[in-house]
């Protein structure tokens, strides 16, 4: 079972949706702590993946060696999504630093 540890942008993104869709990006969130290589996952760079829920994308990081899930993106899918996947991957690493020691 993998940890999960969120982008602090997550809690805000999540209210801006609507409720029914928050709860099940959430619902499929913690998931992603048992299976984040699921099936419906697509691998884009490095430890980055997404993964499609309805109309939203969750970008995210997978560090097996320290059995960490990285929430880095929740936001409607488009194009902008795609953006800025090297800072994310670089944010999601300082946050696994941080949290190792």
């Amino acid at each position: 079972m993998y940890r999960l540890l969120f982008h602090p942008n997550i809690e805000k993104q999540l209210s801006r949706m609507p409720r029914v869709y928050a709860a099940q990006l959430s619902q499929t969130t913690q998931k992603l702590r048992d299976d984040p290589r699921t099936s419906q996952a697509k691998h884009l760079d490095q430890e980055i993946f997404r993964l499609r829920e309805g109309e939203y994308l969750i970008v995210y990081a997978v560090f097996d060696n320290a059995g960490v899930v990285y929430l880095g993106k929740v936001e409607r899918r488009s194009e902008r999504s795609y953006r800025d996947i090297a800072r994310l991957l670089a944010r999601a690493r300082q946050a696994l630093m941080e949290n190792s020691q």
